[in-house]
């Protein structure tokens, strides 16, 4: 998804006084046609690639920690001396050049080869199972598969996923897809041939019903009962359905539930979405850029104040009227009915189409039948191991011990899943890496982003500086004297700072 920026500031290849580059200055300049970030770490010299691969952030506007440069947009993170995508949402690499000191000068030379992954036996890594399986193939199933190729894993890896067309961007499903302004190109995170060159077998259409965990085996819908050496659980979550069985009534958490949204928008006026979740407004948003009247009803008084706090929420609000939308608070459907939605106050609502983000719930059913043991979550350690030997569990299913928090937590965000993919994948082959991410996730509300970094279930209080009408803030969410959260709106750098920070900072 990262697009070719347009080539601006010096041309390194031709040379660039070393006093023009202080260490630590990130430089934006060009090697020919490409952009190209150019930095130094004291005698060190790097130049790599000036575009994130997500969505195609400018990387000098990033923060260097260490010898890697973290996007300003999403947090992906990348590696100065390879361009190795170390973290997510970038799934892809960028390139790295040769740089050369000469005298009083420097120039950049030569793009260098991009990293393989690490080819390695099996006597080679701490512990290689005969097989893994992974059930999910949404952000941290895809995510572990790829990095078990990375770290030189050499036996068999499956996926299980009913959808069809996973893996793919859900992130996007709710934004600019929604909107329109996102080809379905954009959506599958890589081509076919990507997992037939790494030989990952994604098996769709079908679903795991039963996990015998004592004996190392999945029962199938079809019958049949695989074995696996190592097992990941990555089922994810499910929209949370009404009682009413209505054609009218859709559900966003797939691309068959967005395509059938923008099937729907087609032939609509009048659009009324149940609930003012993060969904539900960037569903309204979107529906909004299709020109249909959009009608948003929320038990709460102000949208998002449980997770944003009441300024936030205020603005959100504020925001969305701006564009149109009509806000219903402090009501709920006693009726639905096709062409309407009747609210407790007794107004009609008429409606061409019904969209329902009322809250997702985890899929833990497969956990709950092999008799993993269950906290609001599937439980697991700071490895992400759950109760069972060889079976671990990852994103929206898992609750972990926060490092950050002093708590055990479970978190619905597409990047912490990736996250934990990664580090689900190399605890499979033995590396112990506790996790200990910090949590993050974006929002996109029209031209408005909404960065979040850490996790604050509750807090004693708000600490805003900037203005928030201004689109111009940070909002932290204090308990006690630890800052457990951060929302930034356009302030990227400062949100990088924050999570950086809050890396070094130790446990309540």
């Amino acid at each position: 998804m990262s697009e070719q920026a347009p080539v601006t500031g010096p041309d390194f290849a031709a040379g660039i006084a070393v006093a023009g580059v202080p260490e630590g200055k990130l430089l934006a300049g060009h090697v020919g046609e490409e952009a190209v970030l150019l930095t130094r770490r004291g005698e060190e010299w790097f130049a790599i690639g000036a575009v994130c691969s997500h969505y195609s952030g400018p990387l000098p506007e990033g923060l260097l920690v260490g010898d890697t440069i973290r996007c300003p947009w999403h947090h992906a993170c990348f590696s100065l001396r390879t361009g190795q995508a170390l973290r997510p949402p970038a799934l892809n690499d960028v390139p790295c050049w040769k740089v050369e000191r000469e005298n009083d000068m420097v120039f950049v030379r030569g793009k260098l080869p991009q990293p393989r992954s690490r080819v390695a036996s099996r006597a080679s890594l701490t512990r290689s199972p005969e097989s893994i399986v992974i059930v999910g193939a949404g952000a941290a199933g895809n995510s572990a598969a790829e990095t078990l190729r990375r770290e030189g894993y050499q036996g068999p890896i499956t996926l299980f996923d009913p959808d069809p067309d996973a893996p793919y961007d859900r992130p996007n499903l709710s934004k600019d897809y929604l909107a329109g302004s996102a080809p379905e190109e954009w959506i599958p995170l890589h081509p076919p041939a990507f997992y037939t060159e790494r030989d990952i077998h994604i098996v769709r259409n079908h679903r795991v019903v039963e996990l015998e965990p004592g004996e190392h085996r999945l029962h199938l819908d079809d019958g049949s009962t695989p074995e696996y050496g190592a097992l990941l659980l990555a089922t994810g979550a499910a929209p949370v359905r009404l009682p009413q069985v209505l054609s009218s009534i859709l559900y966003l958490r797939t691309l068959r539930d967005s395509k059938a949204i923008v099937a729907a928008a087609a032939s609509a006026r009048r659009v009324v979405i149940l609930g003012a979740s993060f969904i539900g407004l960037e569903a309204a948003a979107s529906l909004r850029a299709r020109k249909l009247e959009v009608h948003v009803v929320a038990p709460e008084a102000r949208p998002l104040e449980r997770v944003m706090g009441p300024e936030l929420g205020d603005f959100i609000q504020k925001l969305h009227e701006e564009h149109g939308v009509n806000f219903h608070l402090q009501q709920t459907a006693t009726e639905i009915a096709p062409g309407k939605v009747v609210l407790q106050n007794g107004d009609r609502l008429e409606a061409d189409l019904i969209v329902a983000g009322i809250g997702v719930r985890p899929n833990l059913e497969l956990a709950e039948r092999a008799g993993l043991v269950l906290e609001r979550g599937v439980s697991v350690d700071q490895f992400l191991q759950t109760s069972a030997p060889d079976v671990f569990a990852a994103g929206d299913i898992a609750r972990w011990p926060d490092p950050h928090t002093g708590e055990r937590i479970r978190v619905e965000h597409w990047v912490v899943a990736q996250r934990q993919g990664q580090a689900a994948a190399r605890n499979m082959l033995g590396q112990q890496q506790v996790f200990d991410a910090v949590p993050f996730f974006w929002s996109q509300h029209y031209d408005v982003p909404i960065n979040y970094v850490g996790h604050a279930e509750r807090w004693d209080r708000l600490q805003i500086d900037g203005d928030i009408d201004a689109r111009d803030c940070s909002v932290q969410f204090i308990r006690g004297d630890k800052v457990l959260a951060a929302a930034t709106i356009y302030r990227d750098r400062e949100s990088l700072e924050i999570e950086a920070e809050m890396e070094r900072t130790p446990a309540l």
